[in-house]
Order: C-alpha cells, then structure tokens, then sequence
C-alpha cells in the first residue's frame, strides 16, 4: 500500500516537473516575444529590383534611436510570416535573442517567387556571370543598396545570416557583393545538390527528405500567397518505412502523387545525372574576390546539409584568399546551433551547452566587430569541436596540417585491422532483397529526422544482409580528423547497387548510462553511427555518365564519407558495416542499370548477390586520417 501511494507520488512529481518545464519554456519564449514587440517597430515594403520585380521585405528597426544600427538581413524561400505591420513572430528573431537584445535593424526578404514577392522562383541560381541575366546575387545586391538609401538610421553596414536554403542566399549574395555587406555568416548552406547536400549523395536519391520536401515547395503558386499550398502526398500511416515500400518503383511518384504538375519533381526527372542543369546550380565555382568577412557554420551531425560548409569554406580559401574566411564545426544536428542548448545530440551528451556558447561567444563577437566595431576580433580561423573527446578545439585551416594516414582492412571472420589477411573465399557476401530493405533507423517515422546520424547500429548489424568488421578494442585513445575513405572492391549479380559504408564507434560493455537518461537508453555496447553514405555503382566513375556494373566482376568503388573531428577512445572498438540499402532514406536500388526516376517497373526490382572482396590483391579497406592533438 505505502509503495503503491509512493508510486504514485512519484508519478505525479514527475508530471508536475515536465508541465512546470513546459511552462517555463514556454514562459521564456512569451519573455522574448514581448521584449521584442516592445523594442522594434515593424514595417513592409515592396522593394523593387532593376528589372522591376518587386520583392515583399520586412523590416524591424529599434525603437531607441540614439544610435545608428548596421542591418541583419536573412532572405529566404520559406515565408516572411506573420504578415501585417501589426503581427510580429512569436518565436523566432533574427539569428539570435543575443543579437536582438544587443540591437540591430533586422531584415527578413521573400525571395523572388516565394510567398508574397513577385516574379518567378528559380532552384538555386547563383551567379550567371551576365548582367543581362538575374541572379540571386543581383536581387541581394539590388535589396541592400535600397535599405541602406532608405531605411532611417542605419550605419550603412550589412551582415547577412541564414540556414540550410537561406544559406544558400547567404553564400550568392557574397558573389559581386554591395559595398555595404561586410559580414556574411552562412550556416548548413546548401552548395551543390548532387555532390553531397540535400539531394543525392554519390548518385544515391534521398528520397523521403527530398519528397517530403518538394511535395509543397514544388507547388506552382499562380499569384502571391502568404501560407504555403497543399501538396499532393499525404501519408496514410506514421510508418514511413511501410508507406515507401508500398509506393513501390520511384517512377511511381509522378503517377500516384505529382501527375506533372510538381516543378521541382519535373526537374529530378529530368536531369537524372549531374548535367549541366545541375552544375549550373552549383555555387563553388563562383567564390572569387569575395569581398565580405565570412564566417561558415556547420553541424558534425547534419542530415541535410553537412558537405555544404566546407564545400564553401574551401571555395573561399581557393578563391578569396585575402578574405576573412572562418570556420566553425560543432557537435550539431540541423539548425540546432541558432535555438538549442547543444548539449547533446540524441543519447549522445557532449558535457557543455555547445549551441549557447556559439551564440553567445562566436555569432555575437562576429557581427559586433564587423558592423558595430565593438570588441575584437580574436577567433582562430577554425573552431572544431572533438566529438568523443567533448572539447573545442583551434586551427588555422582545415582540415589540420600534420595528418597521419591509418588504413583499416576488411579481414575474415570479420575482424577490421591495419594488416589485410586473406582465407580460402577472398570475399564476403550478403543477398539484397529490394522487398526488405535495410532501415536507416529503427524509429517509427516519416520524416527524414536527425537522431538517427548517432543511433545506436545493433539494429542493423544483427541482420543477415549487413556486413559487419570490427577491430579489437583500442588500447589508446585515436583521434580522427578530416574525410574517411572508403576503399571497395565489390560485385555484384546485377548491373548496378548500392553499396552504404557506416564508420561506428563502438562502446565498452560497461559503459554508463547517461544521467539524463528518459527513454532509458542502455549504453553499453551502445553502437554510436558517427559516418555513413551511399555509392550507387553506377555513378563510380562519373556522376555526369553513368554506366553498368559488369555482373560478378570485381569493381574498384572508392569514395570519401563527410570530414568527421572525433575521438575513438580507449577502450572502444571501430566497427564498419557494409550493406545495400538504407531504406526509406535512399530509394531502393533494383539491382538494374537504367534510369529510376522515368523507367523503373516493380518487375525491375529482383534480389542479387553483392560481395565485398579481401584478398592479398583485392584488398577494401577504409582510409583515416589521425590527428595528434
């Protein structure tokens, strides 16, 4: 009885904390909002650009005007909202309450073509080298040149900010830049779609991200709107892996969903390798003369945009050598630097705020010094936090100067060592079955989601189409930094697959459980994913022109997975799987040579034989680059 009143106690304690978190949350947020309604006057304009589209842009300028104040301006394709002089955001402002209670004129534009700004929206334009062509660095320079003319009691400096898409924005607007930008902090940008960001990854479709994405983006809006359209995709159950295997063929979109009428769909059907379509879309090759001190953000475990940063980052340092170019990588999922503590990703804690202390220490010194001429400017070129160590650390460049190469091989019974051996098969095989793929998460979901880039593996390594390696535990500490190669010889019964290489991190069995620890995760043995990517064969030797495996003959398949800055401890063991499919978030491989997006029949889908090869003179292996700290 007392134990059953006890229980029950406890119960109710627990509940009272979470709604006294919820409404302490929420208390906060209703803080920032009032606190920015009180502080900022809001007004519209229509600002015109030099072909006369004109552009729907919000202003918010503080209410004390005993100084000038530079401008913070985000542009973005996904809405200005609220919309009304007299409705303000509830939540979101700026990058940072930090900015907003430090003062600036802060500037958010729909792009042309979203939302409520005229014109015809266009996927990712950059620069076309052509004044007599519109891009979106025009529409940047055109808008900043309007604000500085004609907002009140502005100090004529521009910093421009934004995340993901808006970073993009970020990146174009710094090309042929208005005398008056002088910050630009592009966060997750997205830089090139078919090399490693949003869309394809080595020629593999990230298929529920992609299709959750453009089923409203894809919509055509006739005449400017404020709320975004209804898409033609409804999920019909919260299991995405069920609802995507029932689609079947990827071909099969455009007839049950799209119809035609989805422009971005149009344009993945259309351009189903990296022509010219697509590399037109790429922002690299455009960074040159940069004029606008740059700051690169980006996110250790990104899902969506994790290639992007650096992709810009090496771009400038190519290109722009005389710009002030930085580069900071924390241990963050999508965005989560901009509104999250940063404690944590996931089960996996890193024993700081992260993401407070980036918003407080790093976004905020940036945009004081260079539109504000406030304090100085002493951060190192690169801040890197070491996952698995949980420190941040400075260089002058990245990746760091002084890497040692360490191979791992794939060796029999599974063992992964710095010595290849050999046994009588000289390969390893598993059967892919388009029917029952292999799950990227074992959570019930239907969006593309963030957890699973550190999810526990041990779902995926107890099946029978996954191969599994594992080295012995460490006897030191090694810590990795820079990308990981992936060294493949590998067959295949059909003309083409996939072959995905996860890079993990393998705990002590008596490793302890978080403090923190809700869902009671058990982390002994705990399997933590720390690299994983796709090569879909055909795309090996070119992304431009595909071609077909020979059925059975070993093929060499080399590619890198995403830089990584971490620490395998003592103790701990690296383990590699290998597998053909990552389902729903790659759409499934038939094992046939041809074009998915147009001509796949459910026919086409057929189970084949992939092997991965070990011997003295077929040797894959994984490449990684140690750092001695």
């Amino acid at each position: 009885m007392a134990r059953s009143i006890l229980a029950k106690w406890t119960v109710s304690l627990f509940l009272l904390l979470g709604v006294f978190c919820s409404q302490s949350i929420a208390q906060a947020i209703n803080q920032d909002s009032i606190y920015f309604r009180e502080h900022y006057d809001k007004k519209e304009y229509m600002v015109s650009m030099r072909d006369g589209v004109k552009l729907f842009t919000v202003v918010y300028s503080p209410k004390d005007k005993k100084e000038k104040y530079p401008f913070l301006m985000m542009r973005t394709p996904y809405s200005c909202a609220p919309y009304g002089e007299d409705n303000y955001p509830g939540s979101r402002f700026g990058p940072s309450m930090e900015l907003v209670r430090e003062g600036y004129i802060f500037v958010r534009q729909d792009v042309r073509g979203r939302f409520m700004s005229e014109g015809t929206f266009t996927w990712m334009a950059p620069n076309q080298s052509d004044p007599k062509k519109w891009d979106e660095s025009m529409d940047t320079y055109d808008s900043i040149d309007w604000l500085v003319k004609n907002i009140k009691n502005n100090n004529g400096k521009v910093g421009t900010y934004g995340g993901s898409y808006p970073g993009f924005y970020v990146v174009a607007g710094m090309i042929d830049a208005h005398p008056a930008l002088k910050a630009a902090m592009p966060s997750a940008p997205m830089a090139d779609l078919w090399q490693g960001d949003d869309m394809v990854h080595n020629g593999a479709f990230l298929m529920p991200h992609n299709i959750n994405f453009i089923n409203n983006f894809g919509v055509k809006r006739p005449v400017p709107l404020k709320k975004y359209p209804a898409g033609n995709m409804q999920y019909d159950t919260p299991d995405g892996y069920d609802f995507w295997l029932r689609q079947g063929p990827l071909s099969n979109l455009n007839k049950n969903f799209f119809k035609g009428e989805n422009i971005h769909w149009e344009e993945y059907r259309n351009h189903p390798t990296y022509d010219e379509f697509w590399k037109s879309r790429n922002v690299r090759p455009h960074l040159k003369n940069i004029t606008p001190a740059v700051m690169t953000v980006g996110g250790w475990f990104d899902a969506q945009d994790i290639r992007g940063p650096f992709y810009v980052y090496q771009g400038i340092k190519s290109h722009s050598q005389n710009t002030s170019n930085r580069l900071i990588l924390g241990p963050w999922y999508h965005g989560s630097w901009s509104s999250q503590k940063g404690d944590r990703s996931a089960n996996i804690y890193w024993d700081s705020n992260t993401g407070e202390y980036y918003r407080q220490e790093l976004e905020l010194k940036f945009y004081n010094f260079h539109l504000k001429g406030k304090g100085s400017m002493d951060l190192p070129q690169v801040m890197a936090f070491n996952t698995g160590a949980n420190k941040w650390h400075n260089f002058d460049q990245w990746p760091p100067k002084d890497l040692q190469t360490k191979n791992l091989y794939f060796n029999p019974n599974g063992e992964l060592a710095e010595h290849a051996k050999s046994d009588g098969d000289n390969f390893d095989e598993f059967t892919h079955d388009p029917k029952k793929p292999v799950p990227f998460t074992q959570e019930i979901t239907t969006r593309f989601g963030n957890d699973w880039m550190v999810e526990d593996q041990r779902f995926a390594s107890r099946r029978p189409d996954v191969l599994v390696y594992v080295s012995e535990p460490l006897k030191e500490d090694l810590t990795i930094a820079g990308s990981i190669g992936v060294h493949l010889v590998a067959s295949t019964s059909g003309t083409d697959a996939d072959f995905i290489v996860k890079v993990i991190d393998v705990y002590p069995n008596d490793a302890a459980d978080p403090a923190d620890n809700p869902q009671k995760i058990k982390m002994g043995g705990y399997q933590m994913l720390l690299r994983g990517d796709p090569i879909r064969a055909k795309f090996r030797n070119s992304l431009e022109k595909p071609e077909p495996m020979v059925p059975n003959q070993p093929t060499k398949l080399n590619f890198d997975l995403t830089d990584a800055f971490h620490t395998f401890k003592k103790g701990h063991r690296i383990m590699v799987q290998v597998q053909g499919s990552w389902f729903p978030m790659l759409d499934i491989n038939p094992g046939k040579f041809m074009d998915l997006y147009n001509d796949s029949k459910e026919s086409d889908y057929q189970k084949n034989t992939q092997r991965i090869y070990r011997s003295n003179t077929e040797k894959s292996f994984i490449s990684l680059q140690v750092y001695q700290p």
